[in-house]
């Protein structure tokens, strides 16, 4: 296996161009564990762990960017006001993991059950890309075709993500057969717009991609107090908006659960979710 190192985001574009049957890889998390259980074997692997073009985030007139070199431990100690990434990225693994693992991985490997992409579903994000030929954004559903599958050419690499600063609170939760360092059996993020007074509710590890429920969304816009952030949602309203999420789902049965708990879990998260997001808005927290 051949293993070829780049030090500079010029440097990996033009070995990825030279080299497109090159694996990329950086913290390894993923891919590393398939080689060492001989599920893959691919013939090069292309080093991005020293690109620092790749490592850092900027904000920018609302626009948030995310290179694809950072790990889950910085983002959870430098993006603290973007709380449903920060508790999508301490749900990954263990801290050792973390201090690995990057968003970019978890882009670029488009698994379901990736933690980080229910949160760029939420948040409307765009996959930033990159080759020799230049640099294109598209929108996160068009980007993931299906699992573990994207329109990433052979070769482009993914720079980074970038989205529009939500305006209000949001939740990420997520349930496995233990606490940590587990995949997802079911997993979302919810985030609310109070400019836009709008929902958006993103499905992870209940479909071949990660999928928005689009019914409960309009649905909660409905019944979501705007004006009125210190009344509560009635338990019916937050039965329904459950009901419409989980119907959203496309669940199937595996190793790690039934489709039929799959869509239970679905139903009790969207509306633990938007009791605690709400809960968040009332008490001033973003």
């Amino acid at each position: 296996m051949e293993a070829l190192l780049a030090r500079s985001l010029e440097e990996a574009l033009a070995l990825r161009a030279a080299h497109p049957e090159a694996v990329p890889v950086a913290g390894g998390t993923d891919l590393m564990v398939a080689v060492n259980f001989g599920r893959a074997r691919p013939p090069a692997l292309l080093d991005l762990s020293r690109v620092q073009e790749l490592r850092s985030w900027r904000r920018e007139n609302g626009a948030v960017f995310v290179g694809a070199g950072m790990t889950f431990a910085r983002i959870g100690r430098e993006l603290g006001e973007f709380r449903p990434l920060v508790e999508a990225a301490r749900s990954v693994g263990s801290p050792q993991i973390r201090s690995r693992a990057t968003i970019g991985g978890n882009v670029g490997t488009a698994s379901p059950a990736g933690d980080a992409i229910p949160v760029l579903a939420a948040y409307g994000a765009a996959v930033v890309v990159g080759s020799t030929r230049g640099e294109r954004r598209e929108a996160w559903d068009a980007f993931f075709i299906g699992p573990k599958r994207t329109t990433l050419a052979p070769d482009e690499l993914v720079l980074g993500v970038e989205w529009q600063a939500p305006d209000g609170p949001g939740s990420f939760a997520k349930v496995g057969t233990r606490n940590a360092m587990v995949i997802a059996i079911a997993g979302l993020c919810l985030q609310l717009d109070l400019r836009a007074r709008t929902v958006r509710l993103a499905l992870g590890s209940v479909a071949p991609t990660v999928v928005r429920a689009p019914d409960a969304e309009a649905f909660a816009a409905d019944v979501v107090p705007w004006d009125d952030p210190e009344r509560g949602l009635p338990e019916e309203a937050a039965a329904e908006f459950g009901r419409l999420a989980a119907l959203a789902a496309r669940p199937i049965d595996d190793v790690r659960g039934s489709a039929a708990y799959r869509r239970h879990a679905v139903e009790v998260l969207a509306r633990r979710a938007l009791r605690w997001t709400l809960a968040d808005r009332s008490a001033g927290a973003c």
